[in-house]
């Protein structure tokens, strides 16, 4: 079986390269990306094609993993890919996004022909930490919950496509919730120096370590607030708390601090440095 990915990033490489141990044929595309996707996907053994016309061609399932601001730019392209080449792989989206947004790209592969099935990822890059949660829903979920995964627990949530992705809105509205609250804390106590005496009373509760390794993906997580906030008005709740902290991602990825890989920062970070680092510029 031949897997595509679109695209390699930290994520997306490192799920190509579960599936390559399990025997898969793993491809991809450079084509638009950075030289730092070049490398992840070298390190995770995937075969690079030239374009994503060949990824389509040559895939029987296309994996989508991309910040969530690009993944419906990114289902366009591959709609756009089979009416060229005439391939038809499943797609499996894996963003964090909200259930409204997988509607759209629903819509958008099956009027090229595809079908889709609704994704969403729990936990770091298996290469990071073995285990992570694959959560999937739609009519064909178990197509993608058979592939030959390693290091990763593929979990069918039966129904609809959208439920896989409104797990995840809600889990991420917590993990990367407490993220902002304490990153907010701890720029908050720097202003007036008192962040060892806040670090302190928090204790275990506080991980300054965990907000350094998301400054890295502080832009990516702002998109992913905003999704949260559409999940939430959709169920009849205010988006006001996670518009909210979009602003406070937004702010965070314009620090020095966000200028580092997730794969290469390391949580051992003294909270000082991170607090410094998290200044405004």
């Amino acid at each position: 079986m031949a897997i595509g990915i679109v695209s390699p990033g930290f994520m997306g490489a490192a799920l190509g390269g579960a599936l390559r141990s399990g025997g898969a044929r793993v491809v991809t595309t450079l084509q638009g990306r950075s030289a730092r996707s070049g490398r992840l996907a070298e390190a995770a053994g995937l075969e690079v094609l030239g374009s994503i016309d060949d990824v389509t061609s040559a895939a029987e399932v296309i994996l989508v993993v991309t910040p969530p601001g690009a993944a419906s730019d990114a289902a366009e392209r591959i709609a756009d890919s089979a009416r060229r080449t005439g391939g038809r792989p499943l797609v499996a989206d894996l963003n964090a996004i909200a259930p409204t947004t997988v509607a759209a790209i629903e819509a958008t592969l099956a009027a090229a022909g595809l079908d889709l099935v609704d994704g969403s990822i729990s936990g770091p890059p298996p290469t990071t930490r073995p285990g992570a949660r694959i959560y999937l829903s739609g009519p064909r979920a178990d197509e993608i919950a058979a592939l030959p995964w390693r290091d990763v627990r593929p979990v069918v949530v039966p129904g609809r496509t959208g439920r896989a992705s409104a797990v995840k809105m809600c889990t991420g509205s917590v993990y990367k919730g407490v993220t902002a609250i304490l990153a907010q804390a701890m720029r908050t106590a720097d202003h007036y120096d008192v962040l060892d005496e806040v670090l302190e009373d928090l204790g275990d509760e506080a991980d300054p370590g965990a907000v350094a390794v998301a400054a890295t993906k502080a832009a990516r997580f702002a998109e992913e607030m905003r999704e949260i906030a559409s999940a939430q008005r959709a169920a009849g709740l205010t988006p006001a708390l996670f518009e909210a902290f979009s602003e406070v991602y937004e702010d965070i990825a314009a620090t020095d601090l966000a200028n580092g890989d997730p794969e290469t920062t390391s949580r051992d970070v003294p909270p000082g440095e991170v607090a410094r680092r998290l200044r405004r510029p």
